[in-house]
């Protein structure tokens, strides 16, 4: 069940020119965190602005009641974010949605994450970690200046295979040129993904040829969370009869579930 709490902020730093990471405490929210779900959030100051913003988990610390936020400035909700400072309260609601399903222990994931789309996958990265998986990631970015979680992967301890267009860390081009080059499908177990929809219809092609199962996380606009206003509600596959609202009955769902 989610909840809505008024959030204490202990943290909020640029860390690349057009990305954000925000901590806060939310001692009612954090217990019930899953990696994958997302919390709904706005300054508790002045309702500005007035519709809340989905952010997924980046990572949560379920001891000290703490969540970490990872998100880029798009739009003017998101710059209006920006303005939040440590000290300050953030409105927050959650956590919402249908999280990622966990590998068993002592099996390898591969987690592939595309720029800002790596924020739902170091929190998962972690939790895998704990359990006992062995974990792999891949991050596609620009340049180097957007390798924002490596800090956070170093620290959490699984491999890391970055990859940037202008070469400027890592291998030089696309993140699924690298996932077809340095992994091999044979070590990998189970597949999490999130980024632009181009690739993870790449990374969920490469993973059926495979024969590996495997998890996407969406983004749509979500503006009430709950799959109250229908906002957010698409197809999944052209054929389908129903549409599924990707805030309640995702944002995680099975790379076989959807068409690209």
């Amino acid at each position: 069940m989610p909840f809505v709490e008024n959030g204490l902020v202990v943290r909020h730093i640029q860390v690349s020119r057009s990305m954000y990471e925000l901590e806060f405490i939310a001692p009612a929210i954090a217990p019930d965190c899953v990696p994958g779900q997302f919390v709904h959030i706005r300054s508790a100051l002045d309702n500005n602005p007035l519709l809340r913003r989905p952010l997924s988990l980046y990572d949560v610390d379920k001891k000290l009641g703490s969540i970490t936020l990872l998100y880029k400035v798009v739009g003017k909700g998101t710059s209006l974010l920006t303005r939040i400072r440590p000290k300050e309260y953030v409105d927050a609601m959650g956590p919402l949605g249908r999280g990622f399903s966990l590998l068993s222990p002592r099996r390898t994931a591969l987690l592939v994450g595309g720029g800002v789309g790596i924020a739902p996958l170091v929190y998962l990265a972690r939790v895998l970690q704990q359990q006992g998986s062995k974990v792999k990631v891949i991050h596609g970015v620009e340049s180097r200046r957007e390798l924002v979680a490596l800090g956070k992967l170093r620290e959490i301890g699984v491999e890391f295979l970055p990859s940037t267009m202008d070469g400027s860390a890592g291998y030089k081009g696309l993140v699924t040129d690298l996932l077809l080059k340095k992994v091999n499908p044979a070590d990998i177990d189970f597949v999490y993904c999130c980024g632009p929809e181009k690739m993870m219809a790449r990374v969920s092609e490469i993973a059926r040829q495979n024969g590996i199962a495997g998890e996407v996380s969406l983004e749509e606009y979500m503006a009430c969370g709950v799959g109250a206003c229908l906002g957010c509600a698409r197809k999944l596959k052209s054929s389908d009869a129903q549409y599924k609202k990707i805030c309640k009955d995702g944002p995680v769902f099975g790379m076989e579930e959807i068409e690209f």
